[in-house]
């Protein structure tokens, strides 16, 4: 089971993502471009990450990128809604 604790670890990592690579998922949501189902659905993909750890240090290394790490469960996701 997942904990609160570790879906808001996620949450942050996905929104953290999308941010690095350009992608606002809340401006997305609204557009109509994502549901708000495919966000919990990204929450959950991420969840399901065997190295969370690496990820937070990818991202603390970045302010942008032009792609997600080859391992992101969500790169499909975020190069669709990529400008």
């Amino acid at each position: 089971m997942r904990s609160p604790k570790m879906l808001k670890r996620h949450a942050s990592l996905v929104d953290r993502m999308a941010r690095t690579v350009g992608v606002d998922l809340e401006e997305s949501a609204l557009r109509g471009d994502l549901a708000f189902d495919e966000i919990a659905d990204a929450v959950i993909a991420c969840t399901g990450c065997t190295n969370p750890t690496h990820c937070e240090s990818w991202l603390a290394e970045k302010n942008s990128a032009e792609s997600t790490p080859e391992y992101c469960r969500n790169t499909e996701l975020l190069k669709r809604l990529m400008p």
